[in-house]
């Protein structure tokens, strides 16, 4: 008997390695107009350089979160120095957040957060100067101050974290609550009209106003870049999820199989159209007022072309305002607004520089001191 030699198994083809990704490449805000006067680094950064040494404590599962690390890992691209950033809350859930910022910061008092913003932007134009606020903050005892800081056009970021409820003080009904939401304020439901942040925003002249999602980190950070690139007031609402007094809030703009339905994406120069395939769009009606279609009946060519430069803001006031209030469709998120309009504190620098002209630097004493001083014994 003859021994046989094993047969040779095939030889195993080699498994290509899959082709490394390349990250993109950094995005470079610093020469952006609204940042021209704040001083730049020289060092590389990343979003750890902007994680405090503080525990983050908000509930498990918080929105806050997504959006804080958000925040973080945008902030290297404004190339500014940590110093030279400023982050400035009222009172609230979101109002902790200036601890968790590697920068600069005041947790402030109750709706005052764009006042103090204001005061520190006007005086200091080597600052950039963030404001985190909720609704709650804002548009109720804030709402004044916000109104005021919008129409100034002051140089400041307005981050407004929409969660539809009070949570801090433990599930009451807000400035946002939809009509007829029970809570512990309201048992047998609320009463009020809520707010829509845009409208307001939209209604007091500010001149960037934008809308996105705690979840969505590419859309969020598309927003942020924006903001911050904006010369003026920016106001951006988050739809911020608190999973412990109004879980899945906005669960219809989240939820795969429903969000792009519901879900308007507002791009400047483009068509207004979604849905899945984009079979819906919005068009302007014969009365002049903006109603949602479906494209295969009216053409793409009929359909709103948004712009958001546009200086009158009616538009962008009727595109806020296609929301339906309680189940979320036809939601549009994005830039509606962003135009140029000269700042606050640019005007009052060449008003003092004016006066100053003409009038000389003055003395602080001869003005306390003044003929219109009366001394009472």
């Amino acid at each position: 008997m003859t021994d046989q030699a094993p047969a040779t198994p095939p030889a195993t083809p080699p498994v290509p390695r899959p082709e490394r990704r390349q990250r993109p490449a950094a995005v470079s805000l610093a020469g952006s107009p609204s940042l021209r006067l704040i001083p730049k680094t020289a060092v590389p950064q990343s979003a750890r350089d902007f994680k405090s040494d503080q525990e983050v404590r908000w509930c498990p599962g918080c929105g806050d979160y997504a959006i804080l690390a958000a925040v973080q890992g945008f902030m290297p691209q404004l190339g500014l120095k940590k110093e030279n950033i400023v982050f400035i809350s009222g009172i609230g859930c979101a109002a902790r957040f200036p601890y968790y910022m590697n920068t600069f910061g005041m947790h402030s008092i109750h709706g005052r957060a764009p006042a103090i913003a204001t005061g520190l932007a006007s005086t200091r134009p080597d600052l950039s100067v963030w404001v985190v606020t909720g609704d709650g903050d804002a548009l109720s005892i804030g709402g004044n101050h916000l109104i005021h800081a919008l129409r100034r056009n002051v140089n400041l970021k307005i981050l407004m974290f929409n969660n539809r409820i009070y949570g801090l003080t433990k599930g009451q009904y807000s400035p946002t609550s939809e009509v007829g939401k029970t809570t512990k304020s309201s048992p047998f439901g609320s009463l009020d009209t809520p707010f829509n942040p845009v409208s307001v925003a939209l209604g007091a002249e500010a001149s960037f106003v934008a809308r996105t999602i705690d979840s969505d980190r590419q859309h969020l950070t598309s927003v942020l870049q924006a903001a911050a690139q904006h010369p003026g007031t920016s106001l951006v609402e988050i739809y911020q999820n608190c999973n412990i007094f109004n879980d899945n809030a906005f669960e219809p703009l989240k939820d795969s199989a429903s969000k792009d339905e519901v879900t308007i994406r507002l791009e400047h120069g483009k068509p207004i159209r979604f849905g899945i395939g984009g079979h819906r769009g919005v068009i302007r009606d014969a009365a002049g007022h903006l109603k949602v279609v479906d494209v295969d009946q009216v053409g793409e060519d009929a359909l709103l072309v948004h712009d958001a430069h546009d200086q009158d803001p009616s538009t962008a006031f009727a595109l806020s305002r296609l929301s339906h209030p309680e189940t979320l469709d036809n939601t549009p998120i994005g830039v509606f607004r962003d135009v140029r309009r000269p700042s606050y504190e640019s005007a009052m620098s060449a008003q003092i520089e004016t006066a100053i002209a003409r009038r000389g630097m003055g003395e602080l004493q001869s003005l306390l001191a003044g003929k219109d001083t009366w001394i009472v014994r």
